[in-house]
């Protein structure tokens, strides 16, 4: 039986001799071999591990690519710099005949456009691995996918979907902006994924791209600009503690700085030598690079959900009374934080680092283009109503019995990183999956009381 089922399984490349990934993804889906077509479980950077899936009796093809687990996933995360958006990695949304015109025209006519540099590299690669390389005067291409989704095909008329989480989940997403005008029953469910192209894309894919975002996970928060502000905003509270530890915030900020001026004087550098060869006429192309560092930022960071009408929830980025339980207490005796009583004052350097750093609202042409989560975006948060506590009762008793809302989302309330003691947790896979069987649970259960009233 079990050599039955070996042979049923399909070779996924990358996989052990026995076929263990392509085994454990089946299991974990409850899936026959069958399913399972085509796919690839890997650890190179920026080639993601994905899996293609045939389910005949909802007539869908299902493209799932997998999140961060290997050292190799990490790098491609860290590949955050932004890189320049071609047409061709736009042609979803520019060649499509679905898209609406007013749409089309705002995203042609805002070239460059720009992506998440890894996220975009790997969505290339993953196309090239499912799609293939169309001839010079060949429209058609003849990689997987085209052979279950093309004319005369086994599953000619099928539903695509692209899912992923994190990592994969923003891959999922380039992916399906590549591929939107082939398959216009393309849909894309990206679960926590990381900001990964600019507002004009990111806004353009909504009617096909859904982002599921849950509490306060940080991936969905995580960009060059957020860590930049959330750095500011660490040694600015730091600064304004009378106790705390002077010399540590002088020399994070004077590093900080020097990065900061460094980067600034080479790219001034560069664009003086371009400059340059561009008036001796041998070279006309400009390259457009974005400085690090050039305004002010102090601010509450506050995410806000939309329930949908007037309420809005806000979640402040620092807890005062939770901050205060962590501040060391030191003898009178010792020094106190001179930057405390004035922190803006030109004389220091923490003043002058927390000048440097861009707000996510007030964007200069020299700052790095601020990444956005792509497409329709729901914020699922835990309803404020909890069940009543009960000391007999498990923590695990109660999170099943926990609610949850989702809300309809403003992209832009996700710019800046939530700190709390969930961030890392709530970016689980398993707990948006479970508040999702919850809210899908409860929100039948009211459909059926309706009903029942209705007859």
């Amino acid at each position: 039986m079990y050599l039955i089922h070996f042979l049923r399984r399909p070779a996924l490349d990358g996989d052990n001799w026995w076929r263990g990934h392509a085994a454990a993804f089946l299991k974990y889906a409850n899936l026959p071999p069958e399913a399972l077509r085509y796919g690839r479980v890997n650890q190179v950077k920026c080639e993601a591990a994905y899996f293609i899936v045939v389910l005949h009796h909802l007539q869908t093809v299902v493209i799932a690519i997998r999140g961060t687990e290997t050292p190799e996933d990490l790098i491609t995360d860290g590949l955050c710099k932004e890189c320049t958006l071609s047409a061709d990695d736009l042609s979803g949304l520019i060649n499509s005949n679905y898209i609406h015109y007013e749409i089309h025209q705002n995203v042609t006519s805002s070239f460059p456009h720009y992506g998440h540099s890894g996220i975009v590299e790997a969505a290339r690669e993953v196309y090239m691995q499912i799609e293939g390389t169309p001839g010079e005067h060949d429209t058609e291409s003849y990689g997987p996918l085209s052979k279950l989704l093309g004319f005369g095909c086994e599953c000619f008329g099928y539903n695509v979907r692209i899912v992923g989480h994190s990592l994969g989940g923003a891959i999922a997403a380039l992916l399906g902006i590549k591929l939107y005008n082939r398959y216009p029953n393309l849909h894309v469910y990206s679960y926590g994924p990381l900001p990964c192209v600019d507002l004009v894309v990111a806004n353009a894919c909504s009617s096909f791209i859904t982002s599921i975002i849950y509490g306060n996970e940080f991936s969905s928060r995580l960009s060059i600009g957020s860590m930049m502000r959330l750095r500011a905003a660490a040694i600015t509270l730091l600064a304004q503690d009378p106790k705390a530890d002077s010399a540590m915030i002088f020399r994070l900020a004077r590093r900080f700085l020097f990065i900061s001026q460094y980067e600034r004087n080479n790219k001034d550098a560069e664009h003086e030598a371009l400059c340059d060869i561009d008036n001796k006429g041998s070279n006309n192309q400009v390259v457009q690079d974005a400085s690090l560092w050039t305004e002010a930022s102090k601010r509450d960071l506050l995410v806000t959900a939309d329930h949908g009408d007037d309420e809005h929830d806000e979640i402040s980025l620092w807890d005062d009374s939770r901050a205060s339980d962590h501040i060391v207490e030191i003898d009178n005796d010792e020094f106190t934080n001179p930057f405390a009583s004035d922190v803006h004052s030109r004389d220091d350097p923490v003043s002058q680092f927390i000048d440097s750093v861009p707000t996510s609202e007030n964007q200069s042409a020299d700052d790095p283009p601020e990444m956005y989560l792509p497409g329709f975006v729901i914020h699922i948060v835990p309803d404020k109503k909890r069940p009543q506590t009960d000391l007999k009762r498990s923590w695990r008793t109660m999170e099943r019995e926990r609610c949850y809302r989702a809300y309809i989302a403003n992209r832009e309330s996700f710019n800046d990183i939530i700190v709390s003691p969930s961030m890392f947790l709530d970016h689980l896979p398993w707990r948006c999956h479970k508040a999702l069987q919850k809210i899908l649970k409860d929100q039948t259960a009211k459909d059926q009381i309706t009903e029942c009233h209705l007859s």
